[in-house]
């Protein structure tokens, strides 16, 4: 479900959205649609001054085959799509190799065609290229090119010289349709690292109940969210469909993915560091300085997947300690293995809710009506969880945000409760 400026409108009942893996995607692409590289220009050496339509179509390089290339030019393959994996609303994701190593990567193609496409596109490309550190829990992008007119340009965080990256800019601000042929549009195609182990939903349902893995991942997803609000990212959009495994290390690593509702707060200061619990008033200050701030940045744009989603999200009002809600009901669905059929792909998907009558109420959307309800954590008679955590979760779920632990204290509070289960 997505809600957009507070008006809630139902799009999928509790639903994934966007680019999602899914098993009717595993037929071999013919051998034609490789992604190559033609000779890299430097894109920010100053150009004679050209056309207008001339200059728009000075792309560094060539990505995609395309039969209008002289066939005398000499390419070398970059990367050479295997499978589509995924396959949502506004963009289609590839198993791809790069020839040069042979990793495996992930390739998302998004079209950006119409504003609503664009600003995902462009909210994912921001977030992710804003990440000056890379961690082990959030999905890395290797690179993100943008492609017209069968050229390509290789992006970069704020590049103000590309025409075509300022006219994507423009759509997304102002909300008008990109004009141009319909045989030729406009994709974002990102190279991100590939996750072989599927979704969170994939991994946990299709294995035996293991407390050993359900502390690793609490910790681990735990992680990933303390380091983007550090660096100032409201994800907006945490649910298991969006959480990818590796396992290329032997153990199962988790990856915050799909920063398409993404927020990236710039601008914030430490003005506010004074306010910054006694708790955390040690060496990692600073960090806590930022998630502090984040927490000062007020959102009004209503997004998310409703079964996850906080009961401000819903009103339209709201700060990052959204994801902290958010990461509370993963948690708890993970621990107790509490799941719901999604409506439209009648997949069985991770998520905690509220029955009332026959109906199923998302957690958010129920605190929302009856803030004085009072959560049963845990569920199920025989749940195994400990104390520590069934308080940990109460405070991430907890109606109003201020009594909400930030990513921060999240993290150290985590680590507590799961060393000593």
């Amino acid at each position: 479900m997505e809600v957009c400026e507070g008006t809630k409108r139902r799009k999928v009942s509790g639903g994934p959205r966007g680019c999602r893996r899914s098993a009717a995607g595993n037929m071999k692409l013919e051998a034609g649609q490789v992604l190559r590289s033609l000779t890299v220009e430097d894109n920010n050496r100053t150009k004679p001054e050209h056309d207008e339509e001339e200059d728009d179509d000075c792309f560094s390089i060539s990505f995609l085959r395309n039969d209008r290339l002289d066939p005398g030019v000499a390419v070398s393959p970059r990367y050479s799509l295997l499978r589509e994996v995924g396959r949502g609303s506004y963009g289609v994701v590839y198993e791809a190799i790069a020839r040069k190593t042979g990793a495996r990567m992930a390739v998302k193609r998004l079209q950006c065609d119409a504003p609503e496409n664009v600003e995902l596109a462009l909210a994912e490309f921001w977030a992710l290229t804003s990440l000056e550190n890379r961690h082990q829990n959030v999905v890395q992008l290797e690179e993100c090119v943008l492609q017209r007119n069968g050229l390509a340009q290789k992006m970069s965080h704020g590049n103000k010289r590309s025409k075509q990256y300022l006219r994507l800019v423009e759509t997304s601000l102002k909300g008008e349709r990109i004009l141009g042929y319909p045989e030729e549009p406009c994709y974002l195609w990102f190279i991100m690292e590939f996750c072989e182990g599927g979704d969170l939903n994939q991994y946990i349902l299709s294995r035996r109940p293991d407390p050993h893995t359900n502390r690793s991942f609490m910790r681990q997803l735990t992680s990933a969210v303390a380091f983007l609000h550090k660096n100032n990212i409201v994800h907006r959009d945490l649910k298991p469909d969006n959480i990818l495994i590796s396992q290329k290390s032997g153990s199962p690593v988790l990856k915050v993915a799909d920063f398409g509702l993404s927020k990236v707060c710039a601008g914030l200061n430490c003005r506010n560091s004074e306010e910054r619990p006694a708790a955390a008033a040690d060496s990692k200050g600073s960090n806590q300085n930022n998630i502090v701030n984040i927490n000062k940045f007020w959102l009004s744009s209503a997004c998310g997947s409703d079964f996850y989603m906080a009961p401000e999200v819903w009103e339209g009002h709201y700060t990052a300690k959204a994801d902290i809600f958010a990461l509370g009901i993963i948690i708890w669905a993970m621990i107790e293995r509490i799941t719901f059929i999604d409506a439209e792909s009648k997949r069985e998907l991770l998520g905690t809710y509220i029955r009332q009558g026959t109906e199923i109420v998302p957690v958010g959307e129920a605190l929302l009506e009856n803030p004085k309800m009072v959560l049963h954590i845990p569920q199920k008679a025989r749940s195994s969880m400990s104390e520590g955590v069934k308080k940990l979760l109460q405070d991430m779920l907890a109606v109003n945000p201020q009594d909400r632990p930030d990513a921060f204290q999240l993290e150290v509070r985590m680590d507590q409760v799961t060393c000593a289960a």
